[in-house]
């Protein structure tokens, strides 16, 4: 049975260093990072891949989480597919929702990784759009604004970037926008997993073939 990952290009270092780790290898699917703030067209996008899949694919694992619930409205064919029960990456990397939820609490946190950084869009290319358009002092207001729930840019460390140098962006980064810069440990064991199994299902969604995924399945994470 023939296994092909469909992944977010936001997630593809971690993705494909898990796959180096557990030495589980299949055929790649590559989602632009950008879909993500229109989930209407992400689902459009991920449908269209699953159209397009050879026959002889027997499970199809998704590289995302739920992603503003794009997954909902798919329809798997002869073929099962297996997504992380996970709100969005940042959750993937960190481990656990409740790991998520722990650091929020303490002191807002903005989470940032590399893979956003390539994204074609992310906070820092979106502040400077602002600041062309809007001058300094009015985009300076605008990111005050809108980040006034956090204190912190959090980095993500799973092990896959160099730290050094991603620490310089994103500390300059940090000051540019008056929040603390940290980085924090993330974890590629929900990537290991997903390559590898078992898929139990408090961390994965796994529905059958020919089963329409609904708004209900991409429940809460428990863990």
């Amino acid at each position: 049975m023939e296994t092909v990952l469909i992944g977010c290009r936001t997630l593809e270092r971690e993705l494909r260093e898990a796959s180096r780790r557990t030495g589980v290898c299949c055929p790649c699917v590559w989602i632009e990072s950008g879909l993500h703030n229109v989930p209407a067209r992400l689902t459009d996008r991920l449908a269209r891949e699953l159209e397009r899949l050879p026959a002889g694919v027997g499970r199809v694992l998704l590289g995302f989480g739920y992603c503003g619930g794009a997954a909902a409205g798919l329809t798997t064919g002869p073929y099962e597919l297996i997504l992380p029960r996970a709100d969005d990456c940042i959750t993937l990397m960190l481990g656990s929702y409740r790991r998520r939820l722990e650091m929020m609490r303490e002191e807002g946190a903005y989470f940032l990784t590399q893979g956003w950084l390539d994204g074609e869009r992310n906070i820092w290319e979106e502040f400077l759009y602002a600041r062309r358009r809007y001058g300094e002092k009015q985009a300076r207001r605008i990111f005050a604004s809108m980040l006034s729930h956090y204190s912190r840019l959090a980095v993500v460390d799973t092990g896959v970037s160099d730290m050094e140098q991603l620490g310089q962006t994103t500390g300059m980064i940090a000051r540019e926008l008056g929040l603390r810069h940290q980085a924090v440990p993330g974890t590629l064991s929900l990537f290991e997993r997903l390559l590898t199994g078992p898929w139990d299902d408090a961390h994965f969604l796994t529905a059958p073939p020919f089963t329409a995924i609904t708004a209900d399945d991409l429940r809460t994470p428990a863990y």
